[in-house]
């Protein structure tokens, strides 16, 4: 089964299950290093493809130690400054591309 999507936009869309096995959408916005980590910055999309103004999240990418190297896992973080830290990180790469709200 095909699926076809219109406009350039959904390019970077990454769909995530979450707790509930449920399938959530969200715009992939970037890609952050911190202590030989990685970290992804997603933003939800909302179910008319629209971006919510809401609040991005962060996650930590894991490689799964199985024999499929391609494979990675999103892991939530639970340490405040961790996220604190990746965020501002982000927050200083697009200072010009985003209007961020404390």
């Amino acid at each position: 089964m095909e699926e076809n999507f219109e406009g350039e936009e959904l390019d970077n869309i990454v769909i995530l299950n979450d707790e509930a096995g449920n399938e959530v959408k969200f715009e992939f916005l970037d890609l952050v290093e911190l202590d030989d980590e990685e970290y992804v910055v997603l933003l939800p999309v909302t179910e008319e493809g629209e971006e919510d103004e809401g609040e991005v999240v962060i996650l930590k990418i894991e490689d799964n130690d199985d024999d499929n190297a391609d494979e990675e896992s999103y892991v939530s973080i639970e340490d405040e400054e961790i996220l604190n830290k990746v965020f501002e990180i982000f927050k200083e790469k697009f200072k010009d591309d985003f209007d961020f709200v404390d």
